[in-house]
C-alpha cells in the first residue's frame, strides 16, 4: 500500500481525512482492477478542484494584470491551465511516484500520463479544498502553478501562435500559412509528428509534437522566430 507521508511533507499539506488523499491518486483504471478498496476513482474531485483551480488563477490573474481585457486574461489563463503545464507540476512535486492505476496504465508513459497527471493535479486540489478549505487549496495552487505566470506573459506564450503567424504572414507576406505533416512515427497511443510551415511553396520552419496540433503550435512558433515577428 502506498505511504502518502513523506509527500505530504514535501506540499506541506497534513490531511486529516487520508482516505480524501489516496482518493485523489486513484485512476478509473485502477477501481476496475481493484473492485474492493473502498474507494472511488478520482473523477468527481478532480471536477470540484478544476472549479477551485479556475478561481484561484482568475482572481490571481485579475488583480495582477489590471491593463489586460477579458480577452486577454483568458488567453493567459488558458495557457496557465492546460494539461502541458499543469501536469510537468503535477510531475515536478513527485505526484507520478503516488499513482493507483491499472497494470496497463502504468506501462504507458506517453500522452496518456500527462493527462492522467494534470487531472490528478486538479483532483488534489478538490481533495485540499474539502479537507482544508479554500485558503488552503489557493496556498498550494499559488507555490505550485501560479509561479509560471511570469515566464507564460513575458515570452507571450498565452498568444495562439498559428492566429498570429497567420496575421503577421499577411500583413508582410501578402500570404497564409499552410501546414504539412512531414514525418510522423510511433504506436497508435504515442505518436510523434513533425509538421512543416510554409509560406507558399517555401518551407519557413518545423514543428514536432505528440498531436498535428501540438506540432503546428510548434511550428508556428518556430517560424514566428525565424521571421523575427516577436514583439
Amino acid at each position: 500500500m502506498i505511504d502518502f507521508s513523506n509527500f505530504e511533507k514535501k506540499t506541506k499539506m497534513v490531511f486529516k481525512d487520508k482516505n480524501l488523499l489516496k482518493q485523489a491518486f486513484i485512476h478509473r483504471s485502477y477501481i476496475n482492477e481493484n473492485p474492493n478498496t473502498g474507494l472511488s476513482h478520482n473523477e468527481r474531485l478532480e471536477f470540484l478542484g478544476d472549479a477551485v483551480l479556475e478561481l484561484v488563477v482568475t482572481d490571481f490573474l485579475y488583480r495582477k494584470y489590471p491593463s489586460y481585457n477579458e480577452g486577454e486574461l483568458t488567453a493567459v489563463r488558458s495557457a496557465l491551465v492546460n494539461a502541458v503545464i499543469i501536469s510537468e507540476v503535477a510531475l515536478k512535486i513527485g505526484m507520478n511516484d503516488y499513482l493507483l492505476l491499472s497494470r496497463g496504465e502504468t506501462k504507458d508513459m506517453g500522452k496518456a500520463r500527462q493527462y492522467i497527471l494534470a487531472n490528478t493535479y486538479e483532483a488534489y486540489v478538490g481533495a485540499i479544498y474539502l479537507d482544508q478549505g479554500y485558503e488552503a487549496s489557493k496556498e498550494f495552487i499559488t507555490s505550485t502553478l501560479l509561479p509560471h505566470t511570469e515566464e507564460i506573459v513575458s515570452k507571450k506564450l498565452w498568444r495562439d501562435a498559428k492566429s498570429y503567424v497567420q496575421e503577421k504572414a499577411q500583413e508582410f507576406v501578402g500570404v497564409t500559412p499552410a501546414y504539412k505533416v512531414l514525418h510522423e512515427s510511433g504506436p497508435d497511443h504515442d505518436k510523434h509528428f513533425t509538421v512543416g510551415i510554409y509560406f507558399g511553396a517555401e518551407l519557413i520552419a518545423e514543428g514536432k509534437g505528440k498531436s498535428k496540433q501540438e506540432a503546428e503550435q510548434k511550428a508556428a512558433e518556430a517560424a514566428i522566430t525565424a521571421k523575427n515577428w516577436l514583439e
